[in-house]
């Protein structure tokens, strides 16, 4: 597989500057696309990703490389359980980060097992759509829609993290660390990746919310579900919640009022009820309590403007004339056999998680981190 690089290095996080970088570490071309790919948009990967990348079978050159990458510090493998069923390898080395201008790239740390398998799918995607190009870390992704697409949001206005207090707040965007595709044919299209990682899409519900301004600048947009097997049957509901998220605006006339209701809740200390306001209990009958629960959510991190925006038609109107769309892209791979570690309901009810075996030279203790980068509070 030979890397298509654009004409623009704004358009893929895989640049031929990052990738000529990596030039001195003893790389073949190759292999060093392979590298900087893993880390702009994963950190970790399966031997069977690079065996494909490379188009060779699992043979000497594959041995060789993963050994090499092993001996030199680059990569720990990581064997997952007490039994082997398959090896991670993380690339962690900062000076190979440091080369590509990401030393404080996050996909450096170790994570748990199941958030390290969300990574290898995450990269199963990236790797299997040659169709677009597509980007990852969060400069990129700022550098791409500031410059070409001249969407003219402020830091605030994309997806974000907000820390510090009024005076000097910072924001830290893209925090999902998602990859977003263009287009290779046209590149007013887009594709926003989103990893299916629980039954109810309480999350991707927030994620949606995140992303509304977003997609409000965008001439066409996607969002492709990754769904591995274990979560098929929640298919249904993740369709069901961008139709209401994004498709279906909220009566003008009730977002004041809801403003109050809000208010009110918060106030209290209490989950949403039923209103006592007719407008407001019918507009909850209207868009289901799942969306406003979401919207009450979304209102107690970033305040009334969340209400303003869902009162906007501009995003169904681009459902209407084709210009947005939702794809499912089943998973069907051999993850390890450790799919069931990513299940989010799974974890809350053991309470507890597996602890990985390594293979290979010593490394630090493990990011004692509860949330998934993949996963918005």
């Amino acid at each position: 597989m030979t890397h298509e690089y654009p004409a623009n290095r704004a358009f893929d996080s895989v640049s031929i500057s990052r990738v000529s970088t990596l030039r001195e570490y003893g790389f073949t071309p190759r292999q060093r696309e392979f590298i900087v790919t893993v880390m702009v948009h994963s950190g970790c990967f399966l031997e069977r990703q690079y065996c494909e990348f490379a188009g060779t079978v699992r043979g000497q050159n594959r041995r060789e490389f993963m050994a090499g990458l092993a001996a030199r510090g680059f990569a720990r493998a990581i064997e997952p359980g007490p039994v082997r069923r398959g090896r991670l390898y993380h690339v962690h080395h900062k000076p190979l980060y440091e080369a590509i201008g990401q030393a404080d790239n996050r996909n450096r740390r170790l994570r748990t097992t199941g958030r390290m398998v969300e990574r290898v799918m995450i990269l199963d995607a990236v790797l299997g759509d040659r169709r677009c190009w597509w980007l990852s870390p969060e400069c990129d992704k700022r550098a791409f829609f500031d410059w070409t697409q001249q969407t003219g949001l402020r830091p605030e206005d994309y997806p974000h993290l907000a820390f510090g207090n009024a005076a000097g707040k910072t924001f830290r965007c893209f925090r999902d660390k998602l990859p977003i595709g263009i287009a290779k044919d046209d590149t007013s299209r887009f594709v926003f990746l989103y990893l299916v990682n629980q039954r109810l899409p309480v999350d991707f519900r927030q994620f949606l919310i995140r992303h509304a301004d977003l997609f409000r600048c965008l001439h066409h947009w996607t969002v492709r579900l990754l769904v591995p097997r274990r979560f098929r049957k929640a298919v249904a509901l993740y369709r069901a919640a961008l139709r209401e998220e994004l498709w279906t605006p909220l009566n003008p006339s009730v977002s004041k009022s809801l403003e109050a209701y809000f208010r009110e809740r918060q106030e209290q200390g209490g989950h949403l009820g039923d209103p006592s306001d007719r407008y407001i209990a019918q507009e909850f009958r209207k868009q289901g309590m799942p969306k406003m629960q979401a919207l009450y959510r979304a209102w107690r991190r970033t305040g009334d403007k969340v209400l303003w925006q869902s009162c906007s038609a501009c995003l169904r109107d681009d459902w209407s004339y084709g210009r947005s769309a939702v794809e499912v892209q089943p998973l069907n791979r051999e993850y390890l056999q450790l799919t069931g570690f990513m299940d989010r309901d799974l974890w809350a009810k053991r309470g507890a998680k597996r602890k990985s075996r390594q293979v290979g030279p010593p490394v630090s203790a493990p990011s004692p981190d509860v949330l998934s980068p993949l996963v918005a509070p």
